[in-house]
C-alpha cells in the first residue's frame, strides 16, 4: 500500500514501511524511510508506484478548469475526494483524485481550505473582487514590461515622469512605476541617476547633484514665505565713525566693518562692527523659525541659498552710504599697537564704504604695504589695521592660519538652467594677503573678546573649541588650539549662520541689561547647536561637491587632456591652479610636494570623478610644494567670515 501525504507545504508519496495508530513509516522512491503522522496522510493507493502518482496527476491537473470546479462544487465545506467522484462520473482513481486536489490548491482565488483536504468554494462576491485584482495585475505587469522597454530604449514615460524626484532621493518601491524604473535599471546596468539623464528627465549632471542636494535639505523648495521685514529699534545711538566693509565682489550678506578713530595723547580707537539683525528680529518669531530650519546660507560657485529672506538682508547689511544697526566693539590701543581697554555697543554706525578686493589688493598687497600707499581712501586706516593685525597675530603666538593656502574663485557665465552651455572662469588668490590677515585678525579679536564677555557674565552662548586639530561646538567656553585663544565664538557673520544670530542675541541681551533668551543648560540652545553643526557640514560638503563639478566641467570647456599636479600623500594628487584632487592608481611612492605630470583618461561629472595615470615625474629640483587648501578645523576656518 502507497500512500499521499502533505509535508512542508508540498506533497510527497511513498510506500508504507510500517502502520501504526498515529503514525507510519514511509519508504520513499530514493529508498530514504520518513516517520510521519497519520494526520499527514490524504490518500492510501495501490497504484500506480509512488514515483508516478504525482507525475500522472500533474499531466491531469493542467486540463481542469478553476472556473469549471466552482461552478460544480457546492456552497458547503467539501473534500476533495467528494468532488473528484462528482467530476469524473465514477469512483476516482489514484492519479485522478490526485490530479483534482492539485487543482484546487493551486485556485486559492477559487478554493479555500479548510482542514487535510477539505476546502470550501470562494463567494461569488470574494471571487470578484480577487478576480479583478488579478486583473489589474496583469494589467500593471504589462504595463510595467512595456514601461521598462521604452526605458532602455531612452523614452521617459509619461507615467514615470512625475516621480523623477522620487527616483533619485527616496524611491517608494510598492509603486510600479518605481518597479519599472528599478528594472530598466538593473538590466542596463545603471544607476537611477544615468538612466534619468538618458531618459532625459533630468538635463545634466549639474541638475542631478542639486537636486538630490535639494530633496535631501530642502524638501518644501526654498522660496521664502511672506514673512514682514521687521524694523530696528530707533532709539540706537548714532556712532560718531566712517566705517568700511573689505569683501569680494559677489558678496551681498555684508556682516562686518571696521573703523579706526585717532586718540591724542592715547594712541587709536579701533571699532570692528557686526551688523545686527538680532536687535529686530525676536527669538521665537516667524524670521527666527526660518533661520532655524535653513540655519545657514549655502554657497555654491554661481548661485547661494540665502538664510534669510533678500528684503531681510538688504535691512541689515552693512551697506555702504547709510546708517546700519550694530553691534560694536571698540579697542583702545596705544602707540605700541597694545590692547588697553575695550566697551561694546549697540549703535547705528555709518558705513561710508564696501571695499571690494579686487579694487583694493592692486595698491594695498604684500608688496606695496612697506613704502608710500597711493592716495586712495581709507589707505591710513587699512595701514594701521595691518600692523595691528601683525601685532594681534605675535601676541596669539601663532602664525597666520591663512598664509600658505589659496582660495578659488567660480565666475559662471550663463543661464544655470542649462548649466551644459554655461562657461566656467576658476581664478587662484593666494591667502594671507594684507587684506585677508587684518580682518581675520580682528574677526578673532572680536570672537574671542565677545566669547570672554558672555563667559564672564555666566550667560549661555555657543563656543568654537578647537582641541588635537579637532574643531566642535561647545556650550562651555574651552580654548581653540588652532588659534591660540581661550574661548571663541562664532559671532561676526550673524546674517549668514544661525549660530552667530543665537550668540548676537545673547550678546545683545548683556549689552542692553535684558534677559537673554537662552539659559544656561537651554535644550533649545543644545538642539540648535546639533542641529547646526550636521546642516553645517552637509552643506559644505555639498559646496565642495558643486566646486569639484565645476572643476571637471572645466577640464572638459578646455579640453584638457594633460595637467601637472603636485603629490600631496600616497597616491592623492592635486591638480594645478585648481581645487581638485584625485587618486592615480599605480603611482610610485613619492614624497609630498612632488611635481608630476599627468594624462586623462576621463572625466565622469556625475561621477564627480577624473581618472588619470601617470605621464612623468619632474625633476625633484621641481618638487615645490604648492599652496594648500584650507581643511574643516583649521584655524582659517574659523577666522575667515
Amino acid at each position: 500500500m502507497n500512500v499521499l501525504f502533505e509535508e512542508d507545504g508540498g506533497f510527497r508519496a511513498g510506500s508504507i514501511f510500517a502502520d501504526g495508530d498515529t503514525s507510519l513509516q514511509v519508504e520513499m522512491p530514493s529508498g530514504k524511510r520518513s516517520k510521519i503522522k497519520a494526520a499527514q496522510v490524504l490518500l492510501r493507493f495501490a497504484s500506480p508506484a509512488p514515483a508516478q502518482i504525482l507525475e500522472q496527476a500533474g499531466a491531469l491537473a493542467t486540463e481542469m478548469e478553476a472556473e469549471f470546479l466552482w461552478e460544480v462544487a457546492g456552497d458547503t465545506e467539501f473534500s476533495f475526494l467528494d468532488l473528484a467522484r462528482d467530476y469524473f462520473g465514477h469512483e476516482p482513481t489514484a492519479p485522478e483524485a490526485v490530479s483534482l486536489l492539485l487543482a484546487l490548491y493551486a485556485a486559492p482565488i477559487y478554493f479555500h481550505r479548510k482542514g487535510k483536504g477539505r476546502f470550501k468554494k470562494a463567494p461569488a462576491d470574494m471571487l470578484q473582487a480577487a478576480l479583478a485584482g488579478l486583473e489589474k495585475k496583469r494589467q500593471q505587469a504589462l504595463a510595467i514590461e512595456a514601461w521598462v522597454e521604452a526605458l532602455k530604449a531612452g523614452q521617459l514615460p509619461a507615467e514615470i515622469a512625475p516621480y523623477t524626484d522620487a527616483l533619485l532621493e527616496k524611491p517608494d518601491r510598492n509603486r510600479p512605476e518605481v518597479k519599472a524604473f528599478e528594472t530598466a535599471c538593473a538590466e542596463l546596468g545603471c544607476s537611477a541617476a544615468q538612466l534619468l539623464l538618458k531618459t532625459g528627465a533630468l538635463k545634466s549632471p549639474y541638475e542631478v547633484h542639486l537636486r538630490r542636494f535639494l530633496l535631501e535639505q530642502f524638501p518644501k523648495g526654498t522660496g521664502f514665505p511672506a514673512v514682514e521685514t521687521p524694523p530696528w529699534p530707533d532709539d540706537l545711538p548714532q556712532a560718531g565713525v566712517r566705517a568700511f566693509s573689505i569683501d569680494d565682489a559677489a558678496t551681498t550678506e555684508v556682516d562686518d566693518a571696521l573703523s579706526v578713530t585717532r586718540l591724542p595723547g592715547v594712541g587709536w580707537r579701533i571699532g570692528i562692527h557686526i551688523a545686527a539683525p538680532g536687535l529686530a528680529i525676536a527669538q521665537g518669531s516667524p524670521l527666527d523659525a526660518i533661520a532655524r530650519a535653513r540655519l545657514s546660507t549655502v554657497y555654491m560657485p554661481g548661485d547661494k541659498i540665502t538664510m534669510l529672506p533678500d528684503a531681510v538682508v538688504r535691512a541689515y547689511t552693512l551697506e555702504g552710504g547709510r546708517d546700519c544697526p550694530a553691534l560694536s566693539l571698540y579697542l583702545t590701543v596705544d602707540d605700541n599697537l597694545e590692547i588697553l581697554a575695550h566697551e561694546s555697543r549697540a549703535e547705528q554706525v555709518h558705513i561710508a564704504a564696501n571695499l571690494r578686493h579686487h579694487e583694493v589688493e592692486p595698491w594695498f598687497n604684500a608688496g606695496t604695504v612697506a613704502g608710500p600707499l597711493p592716495d586712495e581712501p581709507f589707505k591710513d586706516e587699512l595701514l594701521l589695521l595691518w600692523r595691528f593685525a601683525n601685532a594681534c597675530e605675535s601676541r596669539r603666538g601663532k602664525p597666520s592660519a591663512a598664509q600658505g593656502f589659496n582660495d578659488y574663485n567660480f565666475s559662471i557665465t550663463g543661464d544655470l538652467a542649462d548649466p551644459d552651455n554655461c562657461r566656467v572662469e576658476i581664478s587662484e588668490r593666494k591667502r594671507g594677503s594684507p587684506l585677508d590677515k587684518l580682518v581675520a585678525e580682528l574677526m578673532i579679536v572680536a570672537n574671542s573678546t565677545w566669547g570672554g564677555l558672555l563667559a564672564e557674565r555666566g550667560i549661555a552662548c555657543l563656543y568654537r573649541a578647537q582641541s588635537g586639530g579637532k574643531a566642535r561646538l561647545s556650550t562651555q567656553p574651552q580654548p581653540h588650539e588652532g588659534l591660540g585663544v581661550p574661548q571663541y565664538a562664532w559671532m561676526t557673520s550673524p546674517l549668514r549662520r544661525y549660530c552667530d544670530l543665537v550668540n548676537q542675541w545673547q550678546l545683545a541681551a548683556c549689552l542692553t541689561g535684558q534677559t537673554p533668551p537662552f539659559a544656561q543648560r537651554s535644550a533649545e540652545l543644545f538642539a540648535a547647536m546639533r542641529d547646526f553643526e550636521l546642516t553645517y557640514a552637509a552643506y559644505a560638503e555639498f559646496q565642495r561637491n558643486m566646486e569639484r563639478y565645476w572643476c571637471l566641467r572645466w577640464l572638459v570647456q578646455e579640453k584638457l587632456q594633460q595637467s601637472g599636479a603636485t603629490v600631496r600623500r600616497d597616491e592623492l594628487v592635486k591638480f594645478d591652479h585648481l581645487p581638485l584632487m584625485t587618486r592615480v592608481q599605480g603611482l610610485p611612492e613619492l614624497a609630498p610636494g612632488r611635481r608630476l605630470t599627468l594624462q586623462i583618461d576621463d572625466i565622469d561629472p556625475l561621477g564627480l570623478e577624473v581618472r588619470c595615470h601617470l605621464l612623468e615625474v619632474l625633476p625633484e629640483r621641481e618638487a615645490v610644494p604648492e599652496p594648500a587648501e584650507a581643511e574643516e578645523g583649521e584655524a582659517t576656518a574659523e577666522a575667515q567670515d
